[in-house]
């Protein structure tokens, strides 16, 4: 839905933000209205907690006041309570919505979970914050390669036990070395172009089959077997969706070469984990950097939390103390692209959920 309107546009903040932020995005043009309550938004625990601390718990006056605002606006800058059951409340109640904004990158996952039919969806947009994680993405991505690679968990094993073995083992140079990116998008790219600076040749899956400057070989999702053959590290960064589901199969782990490095930054499901613990007891995958997981939090029976060849990651690696900064800055580029009538970027399809 393209705005046109030149009376006022109403933005509301559903999630905590700093004062400042707030003032930047009521500075993109004099025709927004910014309606910012701090009180009725939960504290922040630490940079971009965009949930706030959930102790929280606002009085009915507030409660009252947080919908009322948020019903005012024709734009919300985060889901209301940060909740797929927020965002099916508001769009039962706010008829003028016409545009949200996600923190997440991977919002499609809680679209779906609000449970909205098709035709309400049709209602509004919903936009992501895709790619404002892709640096610290990629940057986690390059520590998972070079840990595995250099054998950092051994290291900290014999560390613990203050053991300095007799026989020297050799390292891994990432240099030379081949790379695999499932997930060609903003993630994928600035993670090829950190491995590239390492050294690194890199191919990767990509939903349309096109060339990309850098790439060695694109295919598809159907086409990741054939591409893993040759890869030293393997990097998902897909978004759980039902066609990404279990894409890492015994099938496709048997279709590594013994030793592979395998990182995921993407989402949890699109991994089969007992195929990958399968993985890591055969020696298809020589190590795994893991900040995703099935099941969030991981439960504490997993057998990942202790295996000696994997890092657990608390789905943290995206935050940075810059992430606030760089979504408000990316929600104002948006907001002046909405109040021009253009077409807006990221939008989550509600299809596919991504």
């Amino acid at each position: 839905m393209m705005n046109t309107m030149t009376t006022q546009t109403t933005v509301a903040i559903a999630v905590p933000l700093e004062a400042e932020l707030v003032e930047r995005i009521r500075a993109v043009d004099p025709s927004v209205t910014v309606l910012y309550e701090p009180d009725v938004l939960p504290p922040e625990r630490f940079p971009a907690d965009h949930s706030g601390d959930p102790g929280f718990r606002r009085t009915p006056e507030q409660e009252e006041r947080y919908w009322d605002m948020l019903n005012k606006a024709q734009v919300l800058y985060g889901f209301p309570n940060e909740s797929p059951a927020g965002l099916a409340r508001i769009a039962g109640s706010n008829a003028r919505l016409e545009w949200i904004h996600a923190m997440a990158a991977g919002a499609g996952g809680a679209v779906k979970a609000s449970g909205l039919d098709a035709g309400t969806l049709q209602k509004f947009k919903v936009t992501t914050s895709a790619g404002v994680h892709a640096l610290p993405l990629a940057e986690f991505a390059a520590l998972g390669i070079l840990n595995g690679f250099k054998r950092s968990a051994e290291l900290a094993q014999d560390q613990a036990a203050r053991n300095w073995p007799e026989l020297r083992t050799p390292t891994r140079l990432v240099n030379g070395s081949h790379l695999v990116v499932t997930g060609l998008g903003e993630i994928g790219l600035e993670t090829a172009r950190i491995a590239r600076a390492l050294g690194m040749t890199v191919s990767g899956t990509k939903r349309t089959i096109e060339p990309l400057d850098g790439i060695q070989d694109v295919t598809d999702n159907a086409g990741l077997a054939g591409l893993l053959a040759t890869a030293d590290a393997v990097v998902n960064t897909l978004p759980g969706t039902p066609s990404t589901e279990k894409l890492f199969s015994r099938d496709v782990f048997a279709a590594m070469k013994p030793g592979t490095v395998f990182v995921n930054v993407g989402r949890g499901i699109v991994v089969d984990e007992d195929a990958l613990l399968e993985a890591l007891g055969n020696g298809q995958v020589s190590y795994a950097c893991l900040d995703v997981f099935a099941v969030e939090p991981l439960p504490q029976d997993s057998p990942l939390w202790n295996h000696p060849k994997v890092m657990v990651s608390p789905h943290t690696s995206a935050l940075s103390a810059a992430e606030n900064r760089l979504i408000a800055e990316r929600f104002c580029s948006n907001l002046r692209t909405f109040l021009d009538g253009g077409e807006l970027p990221h939008v989550v399809d509600t299809v596919h959920f991504y």
